[in-house]
């Protein structure tokens, strides 16, 4: 079941969650808070899927509750939707650009998309799990988002997606201001242009008199002929690239037209720069382009390890040996690092596994096998006795830490039980 915890002294905020959490009683479990002390403590030791912070109720303090979190990237990412009392304040917390960031509302706003904001959280469990907790990420994740015609969903998905790749690794921070120009961008024109019809002409006549297109928009997706069309976000996220695909219901254009190598400025030309293999269909109603994924790199390190020295290591440089006394423990930062025992090679770790060595650095035991750099990576080593200093100072990260090693022993014998099953089958055979 996912937490989700609000921190809200605002009846119309917490009530519009508990309306909406009643429709997943349950996946969804309710926390309410209006101490920001607590609300901190609480997220350090239950680390909540989802936090709504209302910025609306000043004995909250939201900012300072987004400080913890955007303090702590590593342990706490993702999952955090903002409710301000005005335009001002949301334009305000937008232009901090903090990748925790789902959703930044005015409380009639949130009142009004919340539940579809949930649903689309349901339907997409997975990009909610905590770091270190999920399973090894499989070679591929293939999934789609559909929209109507409110601009209010691209922003969410096109966050949603952007942060999802950014916590697991698949992009670095450049790489996620890109995808979300090249979303926003698409997205944008797949409505406008696409399924509302909208000329270059008349939103440029719109905007001579207004701040932005919400008005135009609005007024045309009210016409019947243009309420029901649809946008759908194809994604495709491998190993190596991540591609994407937006496809809207509209006559389509001619898009060569405004692709261009001599007329700078337009945004088809600034997305091209931007994403990589960027391809229209025939019609002009359907565009494709893909992104190169990071590789064997970690965005962040846990906080707690900072300040800690890190050690480069050299193509085929050995990390430690097997049955060495020494339990020093190694966050993983970037590279690949081959595990022997009994000089065979047994697995390659990457900073998905996030640590080199917990097993003997917990049970004071040797080392039961020889680790050794492939293509050279940095490391973060971590003596016993600088471990056991900073769990007393930040006690909620042993409690994490405890968790994902038995998240991952679990893993371990369900692999055993799947082999000793299939093994049992070719037996009875």
């Amino acid at each position: 079941m996912k937490k989700i915890l609000v921190v809200s002294a605002n009846e119309k905020i917490t009530e519009t969650v508990r309306t909406g959490c009643a429709a997943f009683i349950d996946d969804f479990e309710l926390i309410i808070k209006t101490d920001k002390a607590e609300a901190i403590s609480f997220i350090n030791f239950e680390l909540p899927e989802l936090k709504i912070l209302d910025y609306t109720s000043p004995d909250c303090d939201a900012g300072a509750i987004l400080q913890a979190i955007h303090d702590d990237p590593w342990l706490h990412y993702g999952g955090v939707m903002a409710v301000c009392a005005d335009r001002a304040t949301v334009k305000k917390i937008e232009a901090c650009k903090d990748h925790n960031l789902l959703s930044i509302q005015t409380v009639d706003s949130f009142s009004l998309h919340f539940g579809r904001m949930l649903r689309i959280l349901w339907q997409n469990r997975q990009f909610l799990i905590m770091r270190g907790l999920q399973d090894t990420l499989s070679g591929e994740e293939n999934g789609s988002f559909v929209c109507g015609t409110d601009p209010f969903d691209f922003s969410f998905y096109t966050m949603f997606l952007t942060n999802y790749l950014f916590n697991t690794n698949r992009i670095n921070e450049e790489q996620r201001m890109n995808l979300q120009i090249a979303l926003s961008e698409l997205l944008s024109n797949a409505l406008e242009h696409g399924n509302l019809n909208i000329s270059h002409q008349e939103k440029m006549e719109w905007l001579e008199t207004h701040d932005d297109t919400s008005g135009l928009i609005a007024q045309r997706a009210a016409e019947p002929q243009y309420t029901a069309k649809q946008i759908t976000l194809l994604y495709n996220i491998g190993k190596e690239k991540s591609v994407f695909s937006i496809s809207d219901e509209g006559n389509g254009f001619v898009w060569h037209e405004y692709i261009s190598d001599t007329v700078p400025g337009r945004g088809l030309d600034i997305v091209r720069t931007l994403v990589t293999d960027l391809a229209y269909n025939e019609r002009g109603n359907r565009v494709t382009f893909s992104i190169k994924n990071q590789v064997n790199a970690s965005n962040t390190v846990p906080s707690i390890m900072s300040n800690l020295h890190r050690e480069e290591f050299k193509d085929r440089q050995i990390v430690c040996h097997q049955n060495e006394p020494t339990n020093d423990l190694f966050f993983i930062v970037s590279g690949r690092y081959a595990v022997y025992s009994n000089r065979k090679l047994v697995s390659v770790l990457t900073p998905a596994d996030v640590f080199i060595g917990e097993m003997s650095f917990l049970l004071n035991d040797r080392r039961s096998a020889t680790i050794m750099a492939v293509g050279g990576g940095t490391l973060i080593r971590i003596h016993k006795a600088e471990f056991l200093h900073l769990i007393r100072v930040y006690p909620h990260y042993c409690l994490f830490l405890s968790r994902m090693l038995a998240q991952r022993l679990s893993r371990q014998t369900q692999a055993t039980v799947k082999i000793a099953s299939e093994l049992f089958m070719l037996q009875g055979k």
